[in-house]
């Protein structure tokens, strides 16, 4: 037998492995096999803290894992049912989507450098007035009324744009 933490753990699986599967089994129908795998996961890793009796320790842990494991579940079975309740959304025209990303793009291209990366803090970085101001280092009001004049401007190109396309 290895000696040191690689056999003391070996120890430890093979003298638990099949009354944790049996325990985990009797809890649950599905993932019990990767239950038990997290379980030894976390025993390797603190493999210091397993005490000299560690069936009940190792219990504890496959009960956790196990928690674990039925919540991950429970919410992906809520946000199933949030998504099949939710109701269809009228797909736009091919063409339309096309055209009104084309739209954006060309719209977004006429900003200028300053006026994109005011909106873009915003918009794709998912920054508050406050962080973004931090950002730019400028006030958080100074920040917003560049960002109001910025998406003005960006609103004035798109229907410019709209317009014109709607005229030809």
């Amino acid at each position: 037998m290895k000696a040191g933490p690689e056999g003391r753990f070996e120890a430890l699986y093979w003298e638990h492995h099949r009354e944790l599967l049996a325990f985990i089994r009797r809890r649950t129908e599905t993932e019990a096999e990767d239950v038990v795998a997290e379980t030894f996961v976390v025993a390797w890793r603190r493999l210091d803290d397993v005490p000299d009796n560690a069936r009940p320790w190792l219990f504890g842990v496959a009960r956790n894992v196990l928690r674990n494991h039925l919540r991950a579940q429970n919410r992906q079975t809520l946000l199933k049912v949030r998504i099949d309740e939710q109701p269809e959304e009228d797909q736009p025209d091919l063409a339309t989507a096309i055209a009104d990303r084309h739209d954006l793009a060309a719209a977004w291209n006429r900003l200028t450098g300053a006026e994109q990366e005011v909106i873009s803090l915003v918009a794709w970085d998912e920054l508050s007035n406050d962080e973004a101001a931090t950002v730019l280092g400028c006030t958080k009001s100074t920040f917003a009324v560049r960002l109001f004049r910025a998406r003005r401007r960006l609103l004035h190109l798109l229907n410019r744009t709209t317009h014109s396309r709607g005229t030809t």
